[in-house]
């Protein structure tokens, strides 16, 4: 059995497309973009893109292909603020484009979706920095009041906000839950206490048992690093609250 099934199908699109001039760009992404992730059930993800007003007829959804049709005017806002489609941003980073115009804008676009600019960074950042504390504060509350199933919710809670704002600091877009491994070994963010070798045993310590600890290590592991990035507005407006999660209930 072949490691790609779907190999042939894939390549007959390329062929198609390539010829084609109604099509734009290509793009692929899923496990086929990011190396060492496809398995032999992997399909192939790809978004075509057409020249405004031209159309083909190409969309597909199978254990093969998953073939994603937008005119270029679809493609230029997909994913980014205000699309409604922000939650397929990651789909862009380490995408690979096998079909582009001459002036390259289908790659620049893919470019501009698969990372954050600076002013897409910090906003992100300070917005996903207050949900982590909220998230963790509740979290060290309850577990404090002996609240244990709560505490465990909250815990689990904390952990989409947290991934947000460390990748944004990095100026990075948060990978899909199936890709942070991958995205943490391959791509590694700076500091130690992101490294896939710590991060990764914190975050099952959080949704196995949700202790205390844990809460704590990351948040003072995220603290100065987003101090540094210039998000004190945002921490010090918890006020004295933050002991909790710095020392303790004491």
């Amino acid at each position: 059995m072949t490691d790609d099934p779907g190999a042939d199908a894939f390549s007959a699109l390329l062929a198609r497309v390539a010829a084609d001039p109604a099509v734009a760009g290509a793009v692929l992404s899923g496990s086929r973009a990011r190396e060492g992730m496809a398995t032999s059930r992997s399909d192939h993800d790809v978004y075509l893109v057409t020249a405004d007003g031209l159309t083909v007829a190409e969309e597909r959804r199978d254990a093969l292909l998953d073939v994603v049709v937008l005119t270029l005017a679809e493609f230029r806002a997909h994913a980014l603020p205000g699309s409604g489609f922000e939650w397929n941003r990651y789909a862009f980073t380490h995408a690979r484009v096998l079909k582009d115009r001459p002036d390259g804008l289908i790659g620049d676009l893919v470019a501009r979706k698969g990372a954050l600019s600076p002013e897409e960074a910090r906003a992100t950042a300070a917005a996903s920095l207050d949900a982590f504390v909220n998230a963790a504060y509740r979290w060290l509350k309850n577990d404090r009041d002996g609240h244990a199933t709560e505490a465990r919710l909250d815990a689990a809670e904390s952990i989409p906000p947290l991934l947000t704002c460390v990748f944004a600091l990095h100026q990075r877009v948060r990978p899909y839950n199936k890709y942070l491994g991958w995205e943490l070994r391959n791509h590694p963010l700076g500091p130690p206490a992101w490294r896939h070798e710590r991060l990764l045993p914190d975050l099952t310590a959080v949704l196995s048992h949700a202790a205390p600890r844990t809460a704590r290590e990351l948040f003072l592991n995220l603290e100065p690093l987003a101090r540094a990035a210039g998000h004190d507005t945002v921490l010090d407006a918890w006020g004295d609250d933050l002991r909790l999660l710095r020392r303790g209930p004491g």
